[in-house]
């Protein structure tokens, strides 16, 4: 952490009522280009509260608030506001109280679907002169209405403290003692982080889920928000993978589960409470999920597991529809369509392997979902097992499942059909799950063991291999109750 406060001790610069850095390009005049699509970068809630930081500091000191305010961003880019004045300075007395001054800084996120675009991020900054000419300029930070409050560990800042980040307490640390020392000002300074919107936004947010109450984050590694990044969903699936491992009880078993969303969950919660008392096996292995800390990664399917093996989580399911899950047997880690969608590719792969015809892996190539391609596999399958059924029992020639009506021997029948009668969705499933499971291995460090179970909305459980089976066991006898 001291050397990323450090980093931006050395690229951070603040100004104000200054062009002097006009040469350089506004974070807000960045483009970046998405599909055919030209986007325009904005700032974070870190940087604003930084930058209104600075003009209430400036404003505390001078009783004018500057016209405009710049900072130069950890990423290197500039960002040049506005603020908005909230109030006037107090007089100092005799008794010396402090010069006070509350600056807000409107959000501009750019062409990025951010639900903070256009609310204020204020500032009050309070000044309390030194007894003595000299001593270090220092910096208390808090914050108030509508910033959260962190209540559970893990997270950036520990429990208790405003859910103001690293990086943007840096940043406004950096704002304020700028300030400060060009009026050659000696004593310390106390700013408050006000958003009033922020409690009602935080509940369109991951906050809640996170345990921060009361508002929204004060949020930047970059300082900088760019439209679409990946990089807030990262960090917000890195946060809570965090508060599991912070949560999880110490010893050799440290389960996580991993899912890419809703669905996953809700399979979670069916398997674990669909069977009674009286299972045994792997219904009553599949019970212990419900008791297993759960995180949902979208499809950043491959930084949720290094982060997972970072915190230290001994035994990972990965649990999912396989309308994702099946590109991971063919190690896409990134299960977004964007990304990658050979969903069909691989299935058909695996079916031919497994023995399935030309005619049924041509229908799989064309079909559009899973579901509907393990639905051919299975008429495929069932209708090679009635044609070499009448085969063997009329001892003559029959039909091909291939669709030919020419005349086959009944042992070339025999021989062909029984290939492709054994190209079930559940055969071909079996061998797509190993390959998956294999890459999650790899992905994975050697010491953490892997399993992967998938289903579909339609179909339900679709599979697992013998080494989930084995994870499961493992946990339904390790885990404390």
């Amino acid at each position: 952490m001291s050397a990323c406060k450090t980093n931006i001790a050395c690229r951070l610069r603040i100004h104000y009522n200054t062009d002097m850095l006009a040469d350089d390009i506004p974070a807000n005049e960045h483009y970046i280009l998405s599909g055919t699509r030209r986007l325009r970068c904005g700032f974070t809630t870190g940087t604003c509260a930084a930058l209104a930081s600075q003009a209430a500091a400036y404003t505390a000191l001078t009783g004018h608030t500057p016209k405009k305010v710049t900072v130069r961003t950890p990423k290197g880019w500039l960002v040049h506001a506005e603020p908005v004045p909230e109030s006037a300075p107090t007089a100092s007395s005799k008794s010396a109280p402090p010069l006070a001054a509350r600056c807000g800084i409107q959000k501009d996120a750019g062409d990025d679907p951010d639900i903070t675009d256009g609310c204020i991020v204020y500032a009050t900054v309070k000044l309390f002169p030194a007894l003595k000419s000299s001593g270090p300029l220092t910096v208390r930070i808090d914050g108030g209405e509508g910033v959260g409050r962190v209540t559970k560990p893990g997270l950036d800042q520990a429990p208790g403290n405003a859910a103001i980040n690293s990086v943007p307490r840096s940043m406004i640390t950096q704002a304020v003692q700028r300030v400060l020392e060009d009026f050659s000002f000696s004593g310390s300074a106390e700013v408050i982080i006000d958003v009033p919107e922020g409690k009602a936004l935080a509940e369109r947010t991951f906050n809640p889920m996170l345990g921060i109450t009361g508002g929204i984050s004060i949020l930047g590694t970059s300082g900088v928000v760019e439209p679409m990044s990946e990089a807030a969903l990262i960090e917000t699936i890195d946060a809570e993978l965090r508060i599991r491992a912070a949560e999880s009880p110490e010893g050799s078993c440290k389960p996580l589960i991993i899912t890419p969303g809703n669905y996953g969950e809700a399979f979670i919660a069916q398997e674990g409470s669909n069977h009674g008392s009286d299972a045994d096996g792997l219904e009553k292995a599949l019970r212990i999920l419900q008791k297993i800390p759960t995180v949902k990664c979208s499809n950043f399917i491959g930084e949720a597991i290094d982060r997972a093996c970072v915190y230290g989580f001994t035994h990972l399911l990965l649990i999912g529809h396989a309308g994702k899950f099946v590109k991971l047997a063919g190690g896409i880690m990134n299960t977004h369509s964007h990304t990658a969608d050979c969903r069909m590719e691989i299935i058909t792969a695996h079916a031919a392997l497994s023995g399935a015809e030309r005619t049924t892996l041509t229908a799989i190539m064309d079909a559009a979902t899973v579901d509907a391609a393990l639905e051919i596999l299975d008429a495929a399958s069932e209708k090679a097992r009635n044609c070499s059924a009448r085969a063997s029992d009329s001892g003559a020639a029959g039909a091909c499942a291939t669709g030919s009506t020419a005349p086959c021997p009944a042992e070339s029948v025999s021989a062909t059909e029984r290939a492709a009668a054994g190209a079930t969705a559940s055969a071909v499933m079996e061998r797509i799950i190993k390959a998956a499971e294999a890459h999650i291995s790899r992905r994975a460090l050697p010491d953490v063991k892997t399993g992967c179970i998938m289903f579909t909305n339609v179909r339900g459980l679709l599979g697992m291999s013998d080494e989930t089976k084995t994870i499961l066991t493992y946990l339904k006898n390790n885990i404390r109750p």
